[in-house]
């Protein structure tokens, strides 16, 4: 077993050949200036600081065997899977399906709703297009993990409060032990994500654990 000491609320505890490490919506449209988290009156800037830590922990995964799994929140062309009730709430300039900088809003296949480059999947790590905030739901995940004997996950990615928390929760309800990336994962309002990693890790860890790049790396280099 592997050890992250530092990690809160208490020292986490793992085994690198059942886990997995899971990369959340890193994708232009929420990262790259033009793209759908800009039209929505967002600072992408603040998602784009997490971009090098982010690439250096899939990195120091690849480097020691862990699987990478990356997710991208996107729709059908036929938009079939988009409930009006998520295209049609506020009112941002641009909805998902409509023309975008990058082309169509978070349509799957489109430039807008691909992986940045700094973090691109590389041959033979699997990608899950996902309709919704988590990434079980409606998507493959679940049997892939199964396939894989995956029995711990640590995650990045954006953002902290909508799906990245979103996935932990639905990972919790399966049984397995999570551990964010602190430094790995970005919120474009800095108060929801401090909000989002205290409540990940209140009452003894009730939905998993938290720790930075560098004590994840550290426990993987003993």
């Amino acid at each position: 077993m592997t050890r992250v000491a530092a990690a809160l609320p208490f020292g986490f505890d793992f085994d690198p050949a059942t886990t997995a490490l899971i990369v959340i919506d890193m994708q232009r449209d929420f990262i790259e200036p033009g793209g759908f988290g800009e039209t929505l009156g967002n600072d992408v800037s603040l998602l784009q600081a997490i971009v090098p830590t982010t690439a250096r922990l899939i990195a120091l995964c690849r480097a020691h065997g862990l699987p990478v799994i990356h997710t991208r929140e996107c729709h059908k062309p036929d938009l079939s899977d988009l409930p009006p009730a998520k295209r049609d709430r506020g009112k941002p300039e641009l909805r998902i399906g409509d023309p975008g900088p990058m082309g169509r809003i978070l349509v799957a296949g489109e430039d807008g709703a691909s992986i940045i480059k700094e973090v691109y999947p590389i041959a033979g790590e699997v990608v899950i297009d996902k309709p919704g905030k988590g990434a079980f739901y409606a998507t493959n995940l679940a049997e892939h993990l199964k396939a894989i004997d995956a029995k711990t996950l640590i995650f990045a990615g954006v953002t902290t409060e909508v799906c990245v928390q979103s996935t932990m929760r639905e990972a919790n309800d399966r049984g397995y032990d999570s551990l964010l990336i602190e430094d790995a994962t970005e919120s474009y309002f800095p108060a929801f994500k401090a909000a989002t990693l205290e409540m990940i890790r209140a009452q003894g860890a009730i939905v998993g654990w938290t720790a930075t790049c560098a004590q994840l790396e550290a426990a993987l280099n003993e």
